[in-house]
């Protein structure tokens, strides 16, 4: 792998190399390689992998494709092993070729972008999209509408990662390399960015995050007073109002949140 990193930055420096290219995207597609992963508990960007991304769009022509009544004129193909990789795809979901999903997926009509890892047991439900690079952990529900924003530069940025067991309601939108920590519920239509911020309400004083939502975190869409010199106008924030209990069952555990607070999913 090292001696395939090394190819890639000097094609990305010079001269593309297109096989070390190819070969990048042939092991994304299998998940013989990510682009970002978890080590010693954080969360590492591997810059190269996005080089040979990015280099791919350079290489590919454009091309008009099928399968079946389906037809499409693009650089990247749909995806294919679908069977082979125990994934099951319902028309017209569309995986991007250089997409990964482990056993037992299931993407509705909804879309996977190239570079992107679905871990085993997720859901992409209907007209949820995950954009490229991002990387979805195990047993996570992406509902209906569910915008996973995508990055590909500069390369070595963070992509949105969404980890084991999270919940995301409908219409949720994260993007700009946020991260959702495990098991994490996001109530329908909240919205968090980079910027964001994701308020801890529980306590007798706020506690404020950006970037990151707390591991077992019950979130919903709020709003927070600010003065400009027009006037005083209400900004998008998101608030933290409870967690899941850690000594139980995932699924319980998700099923008394949405009952406890009554959350919109």
């Amino acid at each position: 792998m090292e001696a395939l990193k090394a190819r890639i930055e000097r094609s990305w420096a010079g001269e593309i190399d297109e096989d070390a290219v190819h070969e990048v995207l042939d092991l994304l597609d299998r998940g013989a390689l990510r682009l970002a992963t978890k080590e010693d508990g954080a969360w590492v960007t591997h810059p190269w992998v996005g080089q040979a991304i990015l280099l791919y769009f350079r290489i590919a022509p454009m091309r008009e494709g099928s399968y079946g009544d389906y037809l499409y004129h693009d650089k990247i193909p749909l995806k294919t092993r679908l069977v082979e990789q125990g994934v099951r795809v319902v028309p017209p979901g569309t995986v991007r070729y250089g997409a990964f999903l482990e056993r037992g997926c299931v993407v509705m009509p909804g879309y996977v972008n190239l570079g992107a890892w679905v871990g085993a047991g997720t859901m992409v439900d209907t007209w949820a999209t995950v954009g490229s690079g991002a990387q979805i952990g195990r047993g996570v529900h992406l509902s209906g509408g569910v915008g996973i924003g995508g990055v590909l530069e500069p390369p070595g940025a963070r992509p949105v990662i969404v980890e084991d067991g999270c919940f995301i309601g409908s219409r949720c939108v994260v993007v700009e390399g946020v991260v959702v920590e495990e098991e994490a519920v996001l109530g329908a239509g909240t919205v968090i960015t980079a910027s964001t911020p994701i308020i801890d309400v529980t306590g007798p004083e706020e506690v404020i995050y950006k970037g990151r939502v707390p591991a077992r975190s019950v979130v919903v869409p709020g709003t927070r007073p600010k003065r400009f010199p027009a006037g005083e106008y209400s900004l998008p924030v998101a608030l933290i109002i409870g967690r899941r209990t850690a000594s139980t069952d995932r699924k319980t555990s998700l099923n008394d949140v949405l009952r406890e607070f009554a959350l919109p999913v």
